[in-house]
């Protein structure tokens, strides 16, 4: 569907292709790739990390992200998010919150002799079906892209009429030009981290990057229009296009399994994208590289049982959630266990 991405004239095999020859462990920086949409980015305020981490009941969960003088910054794992690069440690989600990558990234550094690197990519609201939608899944019928392009001229034809503008019309350029236009994006992410890691993490200077493993975390703007009767055929497309792009044929992945149904049994478009995404690792060519995590097991229980009155006990809410039902409450607690979930997981692949 798309042209070849200019990026791989940078991430080169020499780059990041199987394994190659190198003179010792130490020589080599283990980088996974994280993207999706806003649960990737990371949804746990601040403010709910200060008081959990240092409150008599929760501090125990996060004491080996601490020490004395506050929160601890990693000199052996590091990170990219978009244009925020440094040492691990909280923070590094949309603005002055946290997500996965922080349990995540703790405990391959703990595993790993070698450092690690985590390049997230990851916008809110993109869905599988359009903008990460995969080069082999191709475009969709030419109905929906023609029923697209109607949509859009008539919106455009009403704003002029509106506010007596004369704003052109899309084309069917226009339109295709989206489609796939976030995979493109987190490429360009992995492309510029390649690029310039050296100047972004100086600790690295002189080391091989070697991409080792890739994690998936997505599926909320899926469940409309139909586009959960797909996820599972985009899905596919999607891991055998980003293990091909990135040169990594055998590239461990994980997927979050959508889980914002916590404690209730999961139903409708929710219910079939998570069918679609635990059907990955049954996949035979997938089998035993491709692991999906329930995160809906792993739920803040506390921060269930206060939500729905959250508004009427804001100062209790705020100890125990920092967003809403399909950012995964905000918990803390709910976004550790993920992170933990998914780092365990990952490792199991290794193996």
């Amino acid at each position: 569907m798309h042209s070849k991405p200019p990026f791989l004239s940078l991430l080169t095999a020499a780059a990041i292709a199987a394994p190659v020859p190198i003179a010792s462990a130490a020589d080599t920086v283990k980088v996974f790739v994280l993207a999706g949409q806003s649960n990737m980015e990371g949804k746990v305020q601040s403010k709910l990390m200060e008081f959990q981490s240092t409150d008599a009941k929760t501090k125990d969960l996060f004491k080996h992200l601490r020490d004395d003088k506050g929160w601890i910054t990693r000199d052996d794992v590091f990170i990219k998010f978009l244009g925020e690069h440094g040492g691990l440690t909280q923070g590094y989600g949309s603005r002055d919150r946290t997500g996965v990558e922080l349990e995540f990234g703790w405990r391959l550094g703990d595993h790993y002799d070698e450092p690690v690197l985590l390049i997230k990519a990851a916008w809110g609201g993109h869905s599988l079906v359009k903008l990460f939608r995969s080069p082999s899944a191709g475009f969709p019928a030419d109905e929906k892209l023609q029923a697209e392009l109607e949509g859009a001229q008539n919106r455009v034809k009403a704003n002029n009429e509106k506010h007596k503008k004369s704003d052109p019309l899309p084309t069917m350029d226009d339109i295709k030009a989206g489609y796939g236009s976030s995979y493109r994006n987190m490429l360009k992410e992995v492309e510029d981290t390649f690029a310039n890691y050296e100047t972004m993490f100086p600790a690295l200077k002189g080391k091989k990057l070697e991409i080792a493993g890739f994690v998936w975390f997505q599926g909320w703007n899926d469940q409309y229009g139909g586009a959960e009767q797909e996820y599972e055929s985009n899905m596919k497309h999607f891991i055998n296009d980003v293990r091909k792009d990135l040169k990594a044929p055998d590239m461990p992945f994980v997927i979050g399994v959508m889980g914002q149904n916590g404690s209730k049994p999961a139903k409708g478009a929710m219910l079939t994208i998570q069918e679609a995404q635990l059907a990955m690792q049954e996949v035979p060519e997938f089998k035993g590289n491709v692991r999906a995590v329930r995160t809906d097991v792993l739920i803040d229980k506390a921060a269930e049982k206060l939500y729905p009155t959250w508004r009427e006990n804001i100062p209790e809410w705020e100890k125990t959630g920092s967003d809403h039902g399909y950012h995964y409450l905000g918990s803390a607690i709910w976004h550790l266990r993920m992170g933990g979930a998914f780092a365990d997981a990952m490792l199991e692949l290794k193996k």
